[in-house]
């Protein structure tokens, strides 16, 4: 499990963020306490159901 500041780190996101995702629904997290954590799981679920772009990359 990691804590969200690891989180946000590894996902270049940022803590209100991750707190929106959260909120949606679209990241699960487990409370420890007050304290939130995310399991490497559930990240990986939600890092993998963001949409990618479909365009070609062009130069300039």
């Amino acid at each position: 499990m990691m804590k969200l500041p690891q989180f946000c780190e590894r996902y270049a996101t940022s803590r209100s963020a991750a707190y929106r995702e959260i909120s949606a629904g679209r990241l699960r997290v487990t409370k420890v306490g007050r304290a939130v954590r995310i399991k490497h799981e559930d990240a990986e679920a939600w890092a993998a159901s963001l949409p990618t772009h479909g365009g070609e990359v062009t130069n300039g």
